[in-house]
């Protein structure tokens, strides 16, 4: 049998906090352990803002207690902030690091020149992590995520539901997305913003006073975080979902959304591209916008509410794009081949 020990952030399974990072992260344990893995956990408490001396010093004592040349894989929202700790491991341990978002810090760096080998979600941040560490390339691997099978959404004739699912900070664009909601406020539609509002309470109050500003107040609503058949429901009411994000790795809501052949607007940022992907003829089955425009947004919803054929094709293609995504099954098997090689 093979052996990790996998250094997660604590609370990966806290429903209050579906991030795209906690679900990779739990979702490789279930994979490792399903395949023959023994997966040993070790949770960090401390890293979701900014770690204190605390969770270094339990950082450090989980990691001593790992013996000599174990593998050990550690999140990269730990890993990018602790240099001082992994960096000394480096030559006990068979480090591997997964990052899920680069930090573009010296101290990430620092721990990646330092591991046996690095894992990232997406080619665009492979890229990102060679240009900016000078990282041998055969050291950097890319998994992107998995997504499960779903249920095709129906939709509707006019496409006027929209859906936004993202922890509501400043990084994931909601006011970007309210000021091009209030763009098209001619034109009927509706807009849930799925994802929890308690990472920025400040944010959350400025977007909400903001939505009465724009006179978007019965037109847009913010019900939390959801998860499982909840977020599954969400998804199924939906005819479009909507992502403004400021800096994405990979975008895990794109693929979830196109499982269902669900349509995606998106800003044009990090790996979003590649989750998107084309439908088999080539077509997109989404719009991309840069970000940070308020006005290009705008425009996209508009021509998606307004041309009932633009909604056809792309439909089609979320479709077409539906039957290539890979499972989780997939992102196990690649990881799982790096911890190999690295273990040797």
């Amino acid at each position: 049998m093979t052996a990790v020990h996998f250094v997660i952030p604590d609370g990966i399974d806290d429903a209050a906090r579906p991030t795209g990072g906690n679900v990779y992260d739990r979702r490789l344990c279930r994979g490792l352990t399903s395949i023959g893995w023994s997966v040993s956990e070790h949770p960090v408490p401390g890293f979701w803002s900014r770690p204190g001396a605390s969770s270094f010093a339990t950082l450090d004592h989980a990691v001593q207690e790992i013996p000599d040349e174990a593998v050990v894989l550690v999140d990269g929202l730990i890993a990018s902030t602790a240099p001082d700790v992994l960096v000394p491991q480096a030559d006990r341990l068979r480090l591997v690091v997964l990052v899920h978002m680069p930090l573009e810090d010296r101290r990430e760096g620092a721990v990646l020149s330092a591991a046996a080998a690095v894992v990232t979600t997406s080619e665009w941040g492979r890229g990102r992590l060679l240009e900016l560490y000078g990282l041998a390339a055969e050291r950097v691997h890319v998994a992107e995520p998995g997504v499960d099978a779903a249920d095709l959404a129906t939709g509707t004739a006019a496409g006027e539901a929209l859906l936004c699912v993202a922890a509501v900070t400043p990084g994931k664009g909601h006011d970007v997305l309210l000021g091009a909601l209030a763009t098209v406020m001619d034109l009927p539609w509706q807009c849930m913003c799925v994802g929890s509002l308690d990472r920025d309470p400040a944010f959350v109050g400025r977007l909400r006073h903001g939505s009465l500003d724009h006179g978007l107040g019965d037109r847009v609503s913010f019900p939390g975080a959801r998860t499982g058949a909840e977020l599954d429901r969400s998804y199924a009411a939906a005819d479009l979902v909507v992502l403004a994000s400021r800096a994405e790795t990979y975008g895990m809501v794109v693929t979830e959304a196109l499982a269902r052949g669900l349509p995606v607007v998106a800003t044009d940022v990090g790996g979003v591209s590649e989750a998107l992907g084309h439908g088999a003829d080539g077509l997109r089955p989404g719009l991309l916008v840069p970000p940070d425009d308020v006005a290009a947004l705008g425009a996209a919803l508009r021509a998606w509410l307004c041309d009932a054929e633009l909604r056809g094709r792309l439909r089609r293609a979320a479709r077409e794009r539906r039957e290539s995504l890979a499972g989780w099954s997939t992102t196990t098997s690649v990881i799982a081949g790096v911890l190999a090689e690295t273990s040797r």
